[in-house]
């Protein structure tokens, strides 16, 4: 199981637009979560450990805030043609299973991801309320096969420290993840490298 860390994007970048199809071809973009004071966008996909690992801890951290206070956003930026296990009828089925209630959007040119410097899946990027990168990093320190409970105390904690309207702490740790499958050709510069 190859382990990629997330790219780590410098802390106040604004965040990156996107306008996005979910599994049923419903367009979800940046403009549409305007009103909470903290929105989270989440790179993740169907069928890697790591994602898997933590997937019910995902839909219950959207369940635990209400949505006035936390939008939610989880985009697939897997080759689906490659990887057929993240098609939009896999994230159907994912979405029913694991019960995700935020929407579940496919980065299918990649470029979305490739705007966020993503590099992972799972990948976490919480903006506060000018939409300024204030946390990236961890949901928490467990990972497969390591016995450490899963949580979300990391992300969660950030999470919070925007609902308070207090800082976040600016010592993060990098995601660990399955590597984002690219197209072929379509690796990004950045692909591979911590900033």
């Amino acid at each position: 199981m190859a382990r990629t860390p997330s790219t780590m994007l410098e802390l106040g970048t604004p965040a990156p637009d996107f306008r996005l199809p979910d599994f049923n071809g419903k367009q979800v973009a940046l403009s549409d979560f305007t009103e909470p004071p903290a929105l989270l966008v989440m790179f993740i996909c169907n069928h890697c450990p790591f994602v898997k690992h933590i997937r019910h801890e995902l839909a219950r951290l959207r369940r635990d805030y209400r949505p006035e206070d936390l939008a939610v956003v989880a985009i697939n930026p897997n080759d689906v043609v490659a990887y057929p296990a993240d098609s939009a009828e896999a994230m159907a089925r994912e979405a029913r299973e694991v019960g995700y209630t935020f929407p579940y959007l496919l980065d299918a040119s990649q470029e979305v991801a490739k705007a966020y410097r993503a590099a992972c899946t799972p990948d976490f990027y919480l903006f506060g309320p000018d939409r300024r990168l204030v946390y990236r990093g961890q949901l928490d320190d467990s990972r497969p096969g390591n016995d450490v409970p899963v949580t979300g105390r990391d992300l969660r904690a950030a999470i919070d420290a925007v609902l308070r309207r207090a800082p976040v702490p600016a010592d993060q740790r990098p995601s660990i993840g399955c590597n984002i499958k690219w197209k072929p050709g379509n690796e990004p510069e950045y692909y591979g490298r911590a900033s």
